[in-house]
């Protein structure tokens, strides 16, 4: 999102300036624009410093408008603050979100953050209309200060030829179909429904396997026990966050992207499996019928056996795959962080003039 940000914002707005907070880590520049300016910062994106004392990590004289992007909204900003909310299962659904005593200390960080963005920003931005709804649904007055910069996807998801080497370097054997799952290990994310499917779906069918990408998270030990329970196994194979270019690979590889979330803000895999042209079974719920459209198969998530059917579905007709590939392909062209980052200016200058603030040389933050 920042590097969208970063590279489409500044040609949208010449006349404004930007500054990024970068991790001081950082060497390659997100923006080579003239407009724009690098600041390093000392401190973790969403850590303790950023949250309750960012002005004192970072120098932010000369700010017009801030852009917290990720969920929270730093305290002690002394300047109007947008802050973009991903989706609400921090606040509405913590159990939802990750588990144990990390899970439950990033619950109390999180919460703290978000409430404060929801009382205080001068807008809310999300990243999808199922987001604000579920804003509005509990919150109705912040509807007048809700608005969508729906997410993009990057031009770097694509169709792809298929590579045995490189599957085969990951682990995976050339010969087999797959149906693919990714995403961090977390209870939102329905990844024991997805093995549950499966099972199901591929009792008749030992040519098939079941890939699960987690990208972060905690150990999966509880997914191969019930592998293991349901006799698949020696068919699920768990990777590790693979790199960007593998997963795209993996995306063009496999015979469907199975995405059972409960909940999504936006739903990243759903939007990089299409513009990879792979055929996509997810929710019938949260952004992720938003963003599938009539692009993928929906299910209810809370039904293996209809999951599993969908599997079925796709495994045994090449032709309606065919079709879900084309029709992926044409509703992720539609996502856009072009878009995203018009959206985004177009909010900026909206907030910058009911501060009273010159558009022409607003500077801004993020």
């Amino acid at each position: 999102m920042v590097t969208a940000l970063a590279m489409h914002a500044p040609v949208f707005a010449r006349d404004m300036n930007f500054r990024l907070l970068v991790d001081s880590s950082q060497t390659t520049a997100l923006s080579d624009a003239p407009n724009v300016h690098h600041v390093p910062v000392r401190a973790t994106p969403n850590g303790p410093a950023t949250m309750w004392w960012l002005p004192h990590a970072a120098d932010l004289r000369g700010i017009d408008l801030f852009h917290a992007t990720f969920n929270i909204m730093p305290a002690r900003l002394r300047v109007p603050c947008i802050t973009t909310v991903h989706d609400m299962m921090w606040l509405d659904r913590p159990d939802w979100c990750e588990t144990g005593w990390r899970g439950s200390i990033r619950r109390r960080f999180f919460a703290h953050g978000m409430r404060r963005a929801l009382a205080r920003s001068a807008f809310i931005a999300t990243v999808s209309e199922a987001t604000r709804r579920a804003i509005i649904d509990t919150r109705p007055s912040l509807a007048a200060r809700t608005a969508v910069t729906r997410s993009g996807v990057s031009d770097a998801y694509r169709p792809v030829a298929r590579d045995v080497c490189r599957t085969a370097a990951l682990g995976l054997d050339p010969a087999r179909r797959f149906v693919l799952v990714v995403g961090q290990y977390a209870p939102y994310k329905n990844h024991e429904g997805a093995v549950r499917a499966f099972a199901l779906a591929c009792v008749g069918r030992p040519d098939i396997d079941l890939v699960l990408v987690h990208r972060r998270g905690p150990p999966a030990t509880p997914l191969i026990d019930l592998a293991a329970q349901l006799g698949v196994a020696r068919r699920v194979r768990i990777l590790a966050a693979v790199a960007a270019h593998d997963l795209v690979h993996l995306y063009c590889a496999a015979a469907v992207l199975l995405h059972p979330s409960f909940c999504e803000g936006f739903g990243n895999p759903v939007a990089e499996a299409m513009a990879c042209g792979c055929p996509v079974i997810t929710s019938d719920r949260s952004a992720m019928a938003e963003i599938g459209a009539a692009a993928t198969m929906l299910i209810d998530p809370c039904d293996p056996p209809a999951i599993a059917a969908a599997i079925g579905t796709i495994l045994d007709n090449p032709a309606h795959a065919r079709t879900l590939r084309k029709r992926g392909l044409d509703r992720a062209a539609q996502l856009s962080w072009a878009e995203f980052a018009r959206a985004s200016v177009a909010l900026y200058r909206r907030v910058l003039t009911g501060a009273g603030q010159d558009q022409r040389h607003g500077q801004c933050s993020a």
